[in-house]
C-alpha cells in the first residue's frame, strides 16, 4: 500500500463521519450549543472542512473551494479564504447556521474530491516537501496531511458527542 492510499482512506473516513453526524439533523440540531461558549455541530463540521480546504489548497497551489466554487455564499458568508474558524468568538460560532445538513455535507464532499485529485499526484518526494518553515522541525506535506486528519477526527468526535446528547434528550 502506498502512503497516498493510507491518506485517501483516512480522508474518506472523515467524509463518512461528516455524513453520519450531520445526516438527518435539522437546523436547530446543527446549531445546538451545550452552552454559550461551546461550539455547535455545524461549526465543528464547517471548521474541519474549512481547515482541510485551506491546507490542501495551499499545498496543492490551488484556490480554495470556499472561494472559487461559491461555498461561502451558500453559507451566507463572505468568501474570505483566511476565515477557517481559528480565533472565532462565540458570536462567530453562532453565525454558522446552515438551513440543513446538505450544505455542510456538500461542501465537505467538494473538498474531499479536491483532496483526492491532489493525492493522485502525491509520491514520497512530494510528501517530504517542506511547506512551512515557521515550526521546528519544519512542516512537510505529509505532516500537514496528518495534522489535518488528527484535527478533523477530534472535531468530528466533538460533533458526534453533541449529536448524541441531542438524541438522548429526545
Amino acid at each position: 500500500m502506498q502512503a497516498k492510499d493510507v491518506l485517501t482512506d483516512a480522508y474518506g473516513r472523515i467524509l463518512g463521519l461528516v455524513k453520519r453526524i450531520a445526516g438527518g439533523l435539522d437546523a436547530e440540531a446543527l446549531g445546538y450549543r451545550p452552552d454559550v461558549g461551546a461550539n455547535s455541530i455545524a461549526w465543528l463540521l464547517w471548521h474541519l472542512t474549512r481547515v482541510q480546504d485551506d491546507h490542501v489548497s495551499e499545498i496543492s497551489g490551488r484556490e480554495q473551494a470556499w472561494v472559487v466554487e461559491g461555498w461561502a455564499g451558500r453559507f451566507g458568508m463572505p468568501a474570505d479564504p483566511a476565515n477557517t474558524g481559528y480565533g472565532h468568538s462565540s458570536e462567530d460560532v453562532q453565525a454558522i447556521r446552515p438551513k440543513n445538513p446538505g450544505v455542510l455535507v456538500g461542501y465537505h464532499e467538494a473538498v474531499f474530491a479536491r483532496t483526492l485529485e491532489y493525492l493522485e499526484t502525491v509520491d514520497a518526494t512530494e510528501l517530504d516537501r517542506i511547506v512551512d518553515r515557521s515550526w521546528d522541525p519544519p512542516v512537510s506535506v505529509g505532516v500537514r496531511f496528518v495534522s489535518v486528519i488528527g484535527d478533523s477526527y477530534q472535531h468530528a468526535g466533538q460533533a458526534a458527542y453533541i449529536a448524541g446528547t441531542i438524541e438522548r434528550r429526545g
